[in-house]
């Protein structure tokens, strides 16, 4: 039986591909925190702590958009609700990550600026990605498959 191949719709390739040069941001963020353990950036322990966690962000959730548009392309989601499953989660990847570091920005920051709200409307659109998503798998799997065609089958007789 030949293995199965994976078809990604041409909107699901375009996002799948800018998902995996935003990689190369996650790792210049990762150099910029090397930098800040080596002592080489000076920064207060609450901006220290928001460049940890917008780096873990960004990089954890680039790789579940990479997930989520794999997925949304398996429950054949078209239209609106097809663009909310394949975009609501590579907008979190940019939004939670902008909060973590713009609301931290400023020498001797101790406490987030207003750009915070970048990171409650990143997780706003997390939720509505991953939402959608989830149910659109679980309500494809009521859908009636077609029955796989028949294969021959080896009979052995005793002769």
């Amino acid at each position: 039986m030949p293995a199965p191949t994976l078809t990604l719709s041409r909107e699901s390739r375009r996002i799948a591909g800018l998902l995996l040069l935003s990689i190369v941001g996650v790792e210049s963020g990762g150099y910029y925190l090397t930098k800040v353990a080596s002592g080489q950036e000076r920064l207060t322990d609450f901006q220290e702590s928001f460049s940890r966690a917008g780096h873990a962000h960004a990089g954890v959730l680039v790789t579940l958009a990479l997930i989520i548009v794999v997925l949304a392309d398996a429950t054949a989601l078209r239209g609106p609700l097809g663009y909310v499953a394949r975009l609501g989660v590579p907008l979190a990847a940019i939004l939670m990550p902008a909060g973590f570091f713009l609301s931290s920005t400023g020498a001797g920051t101790t406490e987030p600026n207003g750009a915070i709200v970048l990171l409650w409307f990143g997780a706003l659109s997390l939720a509505v990605g991953v939402v959608t998503t989830g149910l659109a798998l679980t309500l494809s799997g009521f859908r009636r498959e077609p029955e796989p065609e028949a294969t021959p089958s080896l009979s052995f007789t005793n002769s």
